[in-house]
């Protein structure tokens, strides 16, 4: 799963989904004029297609791959097959589903409500949740993508964030130097995210 790469379009056919193992893959609304943002972000926990439970075969977010890394590929015809048998992938799924659309709901409150400060600690907060260590390569060109933010705005908080020894970004690479700092400075909707799934996936995240 490298960097960058497109795991489907919006309105695109999907023939398979996908569990992460250490990537993270970001799951973004587009708009007609091809401006985007992110609406959340999937890791370990998750898996990247979940639409194909809900009864579509397509959906209008794209998915990109926002950290590089591995993932196991299924067919999307034997997931949904195992499914229906109603057993604990079924449960499992469910649950999933309903993190997930706590954290689009938490993302779009955030979006509109709070800085790109908060929005940015926030966005690092979630990923590194989903990542191995405390290092995280992402381009601020990226970053401004998936927070749908002009990149200047990105780079001054990233800045703010460095001076104050919480972060350190450089050529890509940014690397959490005091989480506890970030996470007091990080507004309410990353802690009702993480609280619904570490309360709905704790077996899955542990």
């Amino acid at each position: 799963m490298p960097l960058g790469w497109v795991v489907y379009e919006s309105g695109g056919v999907q023939g398979h989904v996908y569990f992460p193992i250490n990537c993270i893959v970001s799951l973004l609304y587009v708009m007609q004029d091809g401006a985007s943002a992110e609406i959340a972000v999937v890791g370990k926990e998750g898996l990247v297609g979940i639409s194909l439970l809900m009864g579509g075969d397509t959906t209008p977010s794209r998915a990109v791959v926002q950290s590089a890394g591995h993932a196991y590929r299924l067919d999307a015809r034997v997931l949904k097959m195992e499914f229906a048998r109603g057993d604990e992938l079924q449960h499992l799924s469910l649950r999933y589903t309903q993190a997930l659309t706590t954290q689009m709901a938490q993302t779009t409150v955030c979006n509109r409500y709070h800085s790109v400060d908060q929005q940015l600690c926030r966005w690092l907060l979630l990923s590194m949740d989903r990542l191995q260590g405390n290092e995280l390569k992402m381009t601020q060109a990226l970053i401004a993508d998936m927070l749908g933010v002009r990149r200047d705005a990105v780079t001054r908080v990233a800045e703010v964030l460095q001076t104050a020894g919480l972060i350190h970004y450089s050529r890509g690479n940014v690397t959490i130097l005091d989480r506890p700092a970030l996470e007091q400075r990080v507004c309410e909707c990353y802690r009702v995210v993480k609280k619904d799934y570490d309360r709905l996936l704790s077996e899955i995240i542990a």
